[in-house]
């Protein structure tokens, strides 16, 4: 079967046709006849050809969007425009919660479970970034357009297509454009989202990363410190003896590294960076003030814990070491600050919310594969609920660069697969007897 785009005409034949991967994970033969026999229901035929219908549409909201600045802490203003789309594209109520997630509902039948359908609003690039979208050829450029910017507008155009095929379903869902996602956002928004089990959605489906292979089960966990080193500075001569703790910094990342190697060289993967340095005030002062950032990830919580305790170790022998050589003043101060906590997971390959994505991406001649990141469902795999995060579609590169591009190959792909998840998992509602 072609990957190139579907359309209604090809139902009938792409129903006849069973599903045989050639490598990566398949669904189980219920869920995957499941997924066939759903897109074979008129109403999803059609839904199917409207997300091809809307791609100029899609493309111009991608443009919108992407130029309307959202930095770490500051989505606010492409959270407001996000929030009118949801509204034009047909959610029954739409609301911001009170650390900026955008939600849009859609009410189901019954309403028994919600189902949660979500991309993020914000970008890793700070406040000042020029955002312009430039094309050259089929190529689009800009900083966010892909992450998570795509993925945004494949959620939008998913409420918009099932509004417009008259699509019900028996589950509510929620159509969100979540905050924090990014650096130092430490995942606030998803957090907020399932602070209260009675509350929270009962599966979360995520957009962000490319293509349509990847089904992100497995959340990789990280910490991040941001550890501050004081003391009373001075000039670089006559104050010459007192504690530096440019100096203690410096012997506390060689600490750090030493023991980190060693933990990093066998048994479950973990990496450590130390990402972000500075302080001073001219190169003839002793600093009274420097800091550094640092990330440490790992696919085991044990593993992760291990390297956390080598860290702050290493800074308190740092900072005693740089101490025990001082010749006159106090005593220097670290400051160890957890600035991140992202928790890991495993998400069971078995729930029906992974054979779902599974079998759904099968119907579309693409084998996927699962695999383990960190995004908005580190949070509800971490707790024990349904989520996956697939892929945006269409082919994109240089994420997190200012030269970050994105090209509309077969991108409504990405945008009927998931219009198939979040049906076959909300249920497609019958005919009203």
């Amino acid at each position: 079967m072609s990957r190139s785009l579907l359309n209604v005409r090809m139902v009938c034949a792409l129903v006849a046709v069973a599903v045989s991967p050639l490598s990566g994970q398949t669904a189980s033969a219920e869920y995957a006849a499941e997924a066939r026999s759903l897109f074979a229901m008129p109403a999803v035929a059609q839904a199917m050809q409207l997300a091809t219908d809307l791609d100029a549409w899609s493309l111009d909201r991608l443009i919108e969007l992407t130029e309307i600045p959202a930095p770490p802490f500051m989505e606010e203003v492409r959270g407001r425009r996000y929030a009118e789309l949801l509204s034009e594209a047909g959610a029954d109520s739409v609301w911001t919660d009170e650390v900026g997630n955008v939600i849009g509902l859609r009410r189901g039948r019954t309403g028994a479970r919600t189902i949660g359908f979500g991309g993020h609003l914000d970008t890793v690039f700070p406040e000042g970034t020029d955002v312009t979208v430039r094309q050259r050829g089929d190529t689009l450029y800009a900083p966010g357009i892909g992450d998570d910017t795509r993925g945004l507008v494949v959620v939008l155009t998913v409420l918009r297509a099932m509004e417009e095929a008259g699509i019900e379903t028996d589950d509510d869902v929620i159509f969100v454009g979540v905050v924090g996602e990014e650096g130092l956002g430490d995942l606030r928004g998803m957090k907020h989202l399932f602070r209260d089990r009675a509350v929270a959605p009962d599966v979360w489906i995520d957009v962000d990363g490319g293509g349509l292979e990847s089904l992100v089960t497995m959340g990789l966990g990280s910490v991040r410190y941001r550890a501050t080193f004081e003391g009373p500075g001075g000039h670089s001569w006559g104050a010459f003896g007192l504690a530096n703790p440019a100096h203690a910094q410096s012997r506390a990342v060689r600490y750090f590294q030493d023991a980190a190697d060693t933990l990093t060289r066998s048994g479950p993967r973990t990496s450590y960076n130390v990402g972000r340095l500075g302080g001073g005030t001219s190169v003839n002062s002793i600093p009274f003030e420097t800091w550094m950032e640092v990330d440490m990830r790992s696919e085991s919580p044990a593993s992760l814990a291990r390297i956390e305790r080598a860290f702050l170790a290493a800074m308190e022998r740092g900072v005693a070491e740089e101490n025990a050589l001082r010749r006159e003043g106090p005593a220097l101060t670290v400051d160890a600050a957890k600035i991140g906590d992202r928790p890991s997971g495993e998400g069971d390959p078995a729930s029906p919310l992974v054979q779902r994505a599974l079998a759904t991406t099968s119907v579309f001649d693409v084998q996927a594969t699962l695999g383990r990141s960190s995004t908005d469902s580190n949070i509800p795999i971490s707790m024990g609920i349904p989520a996956v995060t697939i892929g945006r579609g269409g082919i994109g590169g240089a994420g997190h660069a200012p030269e970050e591009y994105w090209i509309n190959r077969d991108g409504p792909l990405a945008i009927q697969r998931a219009l198939l998840l979040v049906v076959a998992e909300a249920g497609l509602a019958g005919p009203i007897s």
